[in-house]
């Protein structure tokens, strides 16, 4: 048969050639008419989005080149992948029915949830489901059990909200649950069933209080930014390929057990921002994996075991904000600062409790130029004005009323030096120097369509090649490119912060023949959901949602922004473009600081290096009343009062007020006299 075919091949090579063609297996990537259908149908249900816009009858899906943005994946005739990503943009947490459906955000009150999955499920061959903001909203429904094939589910940085279904614990071939950035609550069910999981993403939701049972399996555990108020379980020493654990920004008290550090594969740890407390043992024991620890912003006492203690280049650990005797003592509290706030933190929250006098708490925002502005822009975010029944309040007696009531002494804080500012942990991924074309293309060639008006001006929306959403800055610039503006182009490596707009990268595009003259410079920034705390203190509706906790929060995360600006990188960062509508929350209400000067000498950057005019607003907001515990509001009035002092000498650092802050949102873990203000107010 051999050699027949060899002598056919010479004989008639044509034909042999289309003989071997035949007898080719052609694999059947062709979809069946009922999922093309299926397809059209989803295109309909999500309103015709832009990412999916030119689907026709005729398209033939299995073929559509790859994106950032959508990827479909076909074998034998069927949908084995299908993600989707789109321009909605992630949710602010506690909104109210009426409040979330923005039609820029979510799709429109016609769309059904229940009806997409009911749609989407028949897809039954799905292995990889990946929908991110595409502006879904409601109850995940409990069919979406019917993925019967499901690996890899990630449907984060919509608006979904409600508890998690139990269905979804049947769902036996899943490895990958991402549901982050949505508005979630409730309990987690018990994920113990599914025993192939092994990514497990809830970040960013109100899950809570208890901890979820999590499978053994698991290999990365991301509970950030939750209502967790519990103590670490040990039932976590089970799972023992744990990679990754991230439960910060959470209410989780009680001891740190020895053994997470000693978990064989922990490379990941990060328990900040928590309310955990005691001493850590001497005697633990790390693993060799473990690089990352970040235990800051807790209740810790006592000294730190050798293992997370000494000096190591392949071991970041961040500790400040507790009363650790340790060798960076300045960015520790007093023990007494400790014990009491962990007396606190395990006490549980109390009911709302009847106010035995009537009390209005308003809106004093203050802005001011020069070295003070800063610190009076952090006083303004202090919503506080004492209201008296019987007298006429007026802008010029304002200060004078408050003060002759209150006293401004602030609480003493821990010594701190000048040029120390705590470092928190990122979670950006490497800065990124781009060309010209990967700018054009995030962008698609500076579409009008993404064209958006900012803080910062006129900025693109852009998305990266992984499908992270970013936004774009253009700067012009005329000057050569000399020393003195690389070293400011390095600088912008160094903007990153939790509490900053932050920059992922930039682009330098320059003329041709003339390498040292730049054309222009393309900063891409971090996307937040461009809603500003000017936003929520004005609308009715979304003030209601800014209780006296919330708002505290908020100012403690502004003074940490600019913290960072005025000594976190070096020169620091002075002279910014502070305004309320700068202020933007992202999903979780977390505060970043946008508009801040950019050290590029650039006509652009002009009106950013201008101080800012004096302005004080005032106005009554009943909202807060009742949700503040009366020693919190007090210490926050104090350093209101030194901040908004005519007398600069009373004027306080910003070290200072962060202290005051934060030590008035442990007050307010014990309201028991709230409402109640004593005779001195």
């Amino acid at each position: 048969m051999k050699n027949f075919l060899v002598s056919l091949f010479y004989l008639f090579p044509p034909i042999i050639a289309i003989i071997l063609l035949l007898l080719t297996p052609i694999p059947n990537a062709q979809l069946t008419s009922s999922e093309n259908r299926i397809l059209l149908q989803i295109q309909k249900l999500l309103e015709y989005p832009q990412v999916l816009e030119g689907w026709t009858n005729m398209t033939n899906f299995c073929y559509l080149p790859p994106s950032l943005s959508l990827k479909i994946v076909c074998s034998n005739g069927h949908v084995i992948e299908l993600t989707i990503i789109g321009n909605k943009g992630s949710p602010f947490s506690r909104r109210t029915e009426q409040t979330f459906r923005n039609l820029n955000e979510t799709l429109s009150k016609r769309f059904s949830i229940h009806s997409f999955f009911t749609v989407l499920t028949k897809l039954s061959n799905l292995k990889v489901l990946s929908l991110v903001s595409i502006g879904l909203w409601g109850h995940l429904p409990s069919k979406i059990n019917r993925f019967a094939s499901l690996e890899v589910m990630n449907i984060s940085s919509n608006f979904i909200n409600g508890e998690i279904p139990s269905s979804i614990s049947s769902m036996k071939s899943l490895k990958s649950l991402v549901l982050a950035d949505n508005q979630f609550n409730g309990i987690v069910l018990d994920l113990t069933g599914l025993a192939s999981l092994e990514e497990l993403n809830l970040s960013g939701n109100k899950f809570g209080p208890e901890f979820p049972s999590t499978a053994k399996k698991l290999m990365r555990i991301n509970l950030r930014n939750n209502s967790l108020r519990c103590q670490i379980p040990p039932q976590l020493m089970q799972v023992d390929k744990l990679q990754q654990l991230d439960i910060s920004s959470n209410e989780v008290f009680g001891n740190i057990p020895s053994f997470l550090f000693s978990l064989p594969f922990l490379q990941y740890l990060n328990l900040a921002a928590n309310h955990l407390s005691g001493s850590l043992s001497l005697n633990i024991s790390c693993s060799s994996a473990l690089t990352f620890v970040d235990i800051s912003n807790n209740f810790l006492l006592g000294k730190l075991p050798p293992c997370i203690g000494s000096k190591s280049s392949k071991r970041t650990v961040l500790y400040s904000g507790n009363c650790l005797s340790a060798r960076r003592s300045n960015d520790q509290f007093p023990s007494s600062y400790c014990k009491k706030g962990a007396a606190l933190a395990v006490k549980p929250p109390l009911g709302s409790q009847k106010d035995e006098s009537k009390m209005q708490l308003g809106l004093v925002l203050g802005i001011t130029g020069g070295a003070v502005g800063i610190t009076v822009f952090l006083a303004s975010l202090i919503l506080f004005i004492f209201r008296k029944s019987r007298s006429e309040r007026t802008d010029n007696n304002v200060d004078r009323h408050v003060s002759d009531k209150v006293s401004i002494t602030a609480y003493p804080r821990p010594n701190v030096e000048t040029g120390h500012v705590p470092q928190t942990i990122l979670e950006f991924p490497p800065y990124s120097i781009f060309t010209s074309e990967e700018i054009e293309d995030a962008t698609n060639n500076f579409h009008p369509s993404n064209l958006i008006e900012g803080s910062q001006g006129k900025l693109y929306k852009a998305w990266l090649r992984d499908g992270s959403m970013v936004l774009v800055h253009r700067v012009k610039l005329k000057q050569p490119l000399l020393k003195n503006i690389m070293q400011n182009l390095k600088v912008l490596s160094n903007l990153r912060h939790r509490h900053l707009v932050s920059i992922v990268g930039h682009c330098v595009v320059t003329y041709q023949g003339h390498p040292q003259t730049a054309s222009t410079i393309f900063i891409v920034f971090e996307h937040v959901s461009n809603v500003s705390l000017k936003d929520h203190l004005t609308n009715r509706r979304k003030k209601e949602l800014l209780k006296w906790p919330q708002r505290m929060t908020i100012s403690i995360g502004i003074a940490r922004g600019i913290q960072f600006l005025h000594k976190g990188i070096a020169p620091g960062i002075f002279g910014n473009n502070l305004k309320i509508e700068n202020i933007l929350l992202d999903g979780s209400l977390n505060a970043k600081v946008s508009g801040y000067s950019i050290p590029l000498p650039s006509k652009l950057e002009k009106g950013l290096l201008e101080a800012t005019s004096p302005m004080l607003m005032s106005a009554t907001d009943p909202n807060i009343e009742g949700t503040y515990a009366y020693e919190s509001m007090k210490t926050a009035v104090q350093i209101t009062i030194n901040c908004i002092s005519k007398n600069s000498s009373n004027h306080p650092s910003i070290e200072d007020i962060i202290w005051n802050l934060q030590y008035s949102m442990q007050a307010q873990g014990s309201r028991t006299s709230s409402g109640n203000p004593s005779p001195n107010l």
